[in-house]
C-alpha cells in the first residue's frame, strides 16, 4: 500500500503561484510514476502532468505547458507541483497519484490517490 497526502492548495488571484505538495510513504519503491491530476465540479478528472520517481522524465498537459513544473525529491518521498500564472480555468481539486506503469495520462493507470487540495483562482 502506498498513502499520498497533498497540502499546499489555496485561493489565489488571476497570475497567481501556488505550490502543491504530494508526500508518499507506504510501499513506494517500486513506483514507476507519481501524476498530478484536476477535478472541477461537473467535469471528468483530468491529467496535468506526471514525473518518473527515477530519471525524473517529465509529461504535461498542454493546458498547463511553461506554466507549471513537476518535480520529486526521492529523499523526502515527496513530488512538488509548482504552478504559475493561474488562471481561473485553473480552478479545480488537484489529486497526485502513483503509478506503476502505463499511459502517463490514463487515470486507471495510477493505482493510488490522495484525498485532493482544492485550488481557487479568482478572476
Amino acid at each position: 500500500q502506498v498513502q499520498l497526502v497533498e497540502s499546499g492548495g489555496g485561493l489565489v488571484q488571476a497570475g497567481g503561484s501556488l505550490r502543491l505538495s504530494c508526500a508518499a510513504s507506504g510501499r513506494t519503491s517500486g513506483r514507476y510514476r507519481m501524476g498530478w491530476f484536476r477535478q472541477a465540479p461537473g467535469k471528468e478528472r483530468e491529467f496535468v502532468a506526471t514525473i518518473t520517481w527515477i530519471g525524473g522524465s517529465t509529461y504535461y498537459a498542454d493546458s498547463v505547458k511553461g506554466r507549471f513544473t513537476i518535480s520529486r525529491d526521492n529523499a523526502k518521498n515527496t513530488g512538488y507541483l509548482q504552478m504559475n500564472s493561474l488562471k481561473p480555468e485553473d480552478s479545480a481539486t488537484y489529486y497526485c497519484a502513483a503509478s506503476g506503469g502505463g499511459s502517463v495520462g490514463d487515470p486507471t493507470k495510477y493505482q493510488y490517490w490522495g484525498q485532493g487540495t482544492q485550488v481557487t483562482v479568482s478572476s
